[in-house]
């Protein structure tokens, strides 16, 4: 039963949806980081949302947080086939990895995180070698994650 004299809000609905999406994200591909590593992951969510943005709305990976995070085979935590997804799924905040994800999540979606990745919009772990970052240059290292800016301007 709902209390009926508590107006629904679709914003409130969607940004918190938005941020418990983008804390899972975060949660499920850099929970062994430290807050920074996630922050750094974070920010390549919201590089590729500027990037479709600045394409008109639209891009391959996503227009917004949501269907960035959650483009088949861009983040493996929401692979269907990925041993942790039931984790993932089930994590709550009495996991202070998750409330910390939560947290960095909360100020992703308000803007108040700042960029350390220098605009990067690609990362893999150091332990792996995919195809596309064989040319590629990377901008940083942050933890166990290297950056990557292949899709936009560079810093």
């Amino acid at each position: 039963m709902t209390d009926m004299n508590i107006p629904f809000s679709q914003e409130k609905f969607m940004e918190d949806l938005t941020i418990d999406v983008l804390a899972r994200t975060l949660w499920g591909e850099a929970r062994s980081e430290s807050a920074k590593g996630m922050e750094a992951l974070a920010n390549v969510i919201l590089n590729r949302v500027k990037r479709a943005v600045d394409n008109g709305g639209n891009y391959w990976w996503g227009r917004d947080i949501l269907s960035v995070c959650q483009k088949p085979y861009q983040f493996s935590c929401w692979n269907k086939n990925d041993p942790n997804r039931k984790k993932l799924l089930a994590v709550t905040m009495e996991d202070q990895n998750f409330e910390q994800a939560i947290d960095i999540a909360t100020r992703a979606v308000h803007g108040a995180l700042k960029d350390e990745t220098k605009n990067a919009d690609h990362y893999h772990t150091k332990s792996i070698h995919p195809s596309w970052a064989r040319t590629a240059k990377p901008v940083t290292i942050i933890g166990a994650h290297v950056f990557y800016n292949l899709n936009g301007k560079s810093v």
